[in-house]
C-alpha cells in the first residue's frame, strides 16, 4: 500500500555508519542556521532560512545505524495560510544495508499533494535529500543554507 506522503530514496557505496552520520550532522546537508542539538533522543533544534521557514524539530526515535525520527513542533512557511500544515509531522530516515550498498529512505509522513506548501517542500526536500545529503555522505561535503546573521 502506497501512501501520499512525501518520500525518496537513494543507494550509496557508503557504510550505514557512514550515512547515519552524515543524517545527524543536519548543518551539513539542511542549513548551517541550526540551532541545537541534532543526533541524540530528545534532542531539539531550530532552523530557520530568511523570514521564509522557521521550525523546531525534537527527535524522538534514533537507532544508530539504522534510523532517525524527527517530530515538527512548530512551523512557519511565510508563503503559505495555514500555518499548521507541518506541525505534527514526522520526517523519517530509515537506513537499510543491501549487497555492500547502503540505502536511505526518507519520508515526510503528513506532507501530501493536498498541502498547499507541498509543491514547494517536494523541491526544496528532494534537493536537500538527493543531491545535498547524498552530497555529504559520499564526498564529506553537503550544500546546506549557508549561515545568516541572525536565527529568530
Amino acid at each position: 500500500m502506497t501512501t501520499p506522503d512525501f518520500s525518496t530514496a537513494f543507494l550509496v557505496d557508503q557504510t550505514a555508519h557512514e550515512v547515519f552520520n552524515a543524517v545527524t550532522n543536519v548543518r551539513g546537508w539542511w542549513s548551517e542556521n541550526i540551532e541545537g542539538g541534532t543526533a541524540q533522543l530528545n534532542d531539539e533544534f531550530t532552523y530557520a532560512v530568511k523570514d521564509l521557514h522557521k521550525c523546531r524539530m525534537k527527535l524522538i526515535d534514533v537507532v544508530p545505524d539504522k534510523k532517525v525520527v524527527w517530530l515538527v513542533l512548530d512551523n512557519y512557511f511565510s508563503f503559505i495560510t495555514d500555518q499548521a500544515e507541518w506541525v505534527g509531522t514526522r520526517i523519517e530516515f530509515n537506513i537499510t544495508e543491501k549487497d555492500q550498498k547502503t540505502q536511505l529512505h526518507f519520508t515526510h509522513h503528513g506532507l501530501v499533494p493536498a498541502y498547499e506548501c507541498y509543491n514547494i517542500c517536494f523541491d526544496a526536500w528532494s534537493n536537500y535529500i538527493n543531491n545535498s545529503l547524498r552530497s555529504l555522505v559520499t564526498t564529506g561535503k553537503g550544500q546546506p543554507n549557508a549561515r545568516e546573521g541572525v536565527t529568530a
